[in-house]
């Protein structure tokens, strides 16, 4: 069975078992859109540089229930970000939240399953807030993970309140036994004068490949404070397509950082819609690739309002035959005056095989605004790397620290030390140079 009639059948049990579900709705409409609109292909404008179709041309097990094996608490000490005895855990296998692998040390933080959600006092912020991202990300791949949203889990951070320890988020593929489609789906809703930090990262068990079609959808309420930091560092046959869609409903401040070191095929969607006045956001990317790894991220941020600011940098470092691409796109309604935006994509390539298309795009309605945007694609500065040879550095060595500060910039916004001490790491392995 091919997987896209695998997907089918699929849905169609999960329908049965659902009964009269209050998502079964906007199930039906996402498994229809889904059918219509398909696997995106290079034809679709969103998708030029980005072949996902020869991914659904593979075997996958889609009924994570049914596999052998389980995965223990020993498996996920690998995978574990530092700082971890002092977080929140929580452990999705498969895609499907694993609550005996999870631990909760906040009162602050509730964690439902989307079902449930809908069926207490959360139903009617559920039903509102879950698929705005189809507002923007229009292609099949949404839709065929909205067509399973009951499968997803609801996070909620209490009004007022500030989440004590970070909430560490874990996505992890067993495939130890076959090759395995996860689709985790995750609605979070940060209440008014709320403060969390997220801090997500991949990983796949076994062998086989994998490949993650993820989408999550973050409220943030007036006053309230977000960081949400994304490390993806999983093996060179897995995959992932992934959209994190923020909208900032009241006043408040959203910080994330996006970091793409490893895999086959990952495409990041980050939309940032700014639906409040005196709204602000931050974000960064860093994306370091070696052999055949490709990575694209696409970015939108949608100033609703007036009176927002916006600053985002993404950077690139691509050796091999890797390949980036980065389209950026700025709108500002006609109602959002005294909007500050900003948008810059830096790149080096270090091979002549290695490949950027850098896209950074500008959509103004209104008269009164502050917003650039830009790109630049080189190589290492010949000058300082001259001027570090002649210091008696080796050529490893001089390049691996020029990388090295090409990054800072991006790694010194990663606000928990631990993360940033670990992401850090992580460039320095990469660079195969020890900076301590």
């Amino acid at each position: 069975m091919n997987t896209i009639d695998l997907i089918k059948e699929k849905y169609q049990q999960s329908q049965s078992n659902n009964g009269s579900s209050l998502l079964t709705s906007l199930e039906q409409d996402a498994f229809q859109t889904f059918t219509t609109v398909g696997i995106p292909t290079v034809k679709h404008e969103e998708w030029k540089y980005t072949r996902i179709s020869g991914v659904f041309n593979k075997e996958y097990a889609f009924n994570p229930e049914s596999l052998p094996g389980n995965v223990t608490a020993s498996d996920l000490d690998p995978v574990r970000l530092p700082g971890h005895a002092e977080a929140n855990e929580l452990v999705f296998i498969n895609g499907l939240y694993a609550p005996s692998l999870s631990t909760l040390r906040s009162s602050s933080l509730t964690v439902l399953s989307l079902e449930e959600a809908t069926k207490g006092e959360f139903r009617d912020t559920v039903l509102q807030q879950l698929g705005q991202s189809s507002r923007y990300i229009k292609d099949g791949l949404n839709a065929l993970n909205t067509a399973f949203a009951a499968e997803g889990v609801f996070i909620h951070v209490k009004k007022g309140k500030i989440v004590e320890h970070p909430v560490y988020i874990y996505q992890v593929s067993d495939a130890r036994s076959a090759n395995i489609l996860a689709q985790p789906r995750t609605l979070i809703h940060v209440s008014e004068n709320a403060q969390v930090i997220f801090a997500e990262t991949y990983a796949t068990l076994g062998l086989q490949e994998s490949f993650t079609n993820q989408v999550t959808e973050v409220v943030v309420e007036q006053a309230a404070v977000v960081e949400y930091y994304k490390i993806q560092n999983d093996t060179a046959v897995c995959s992932q397509v992934g959209t994190t869609h923020i909208r900032q409903v009241g006043k408040s401040l959203v910080n994330t950082v996006t970091v793409s070191l490893n895999g086959a095929v990952v495409r990041n969607n980050l939309n940032i819609a700014m639906e409040a006045e005196h709204s602000e956001s931050h974000f960064y990317g860093l994306y370091f690739l070696k052999g055949d790894t490709l990575v694209d991220n696409h970015t939108v941020v949608d100033n609703v309002k007036p009176h927002c600011e916006s600053n985002e940098l993404y950077k690139g470092v691509i050796d091999d035959n890797g390949t980036a691409i980065f389209n950026g796109k700025i709108f500002v309604q006609k109602d959002a005056q005294k909007t500050n935006a900003f948008q810059s994509n830096k790149n080096i390539l270090l091979s002549d095989n290695a490949t950027v298309n850098t896209k950074p795009q500008l959509e103004i309605f209104a008269d009164d605004v502050k917003c650039s945007h830009g790109c630049t694609v080189g190589q290492l500065d010949e000058e300082a790397f001259f001027y570090l040879r002649s210091r008696g550095i080796s050529e490893k060595a001089a390049k691996s620290l020029l990388v090295h500060a090409f990054a800072i910039d991006i790694l010194e916004h990663i606000k928990p030390e631990p993360i940033r001490q670990y992401v850090d790491q992580l460039i320095s392995e990469r660079l195969e140079f020890n900076f301590e």
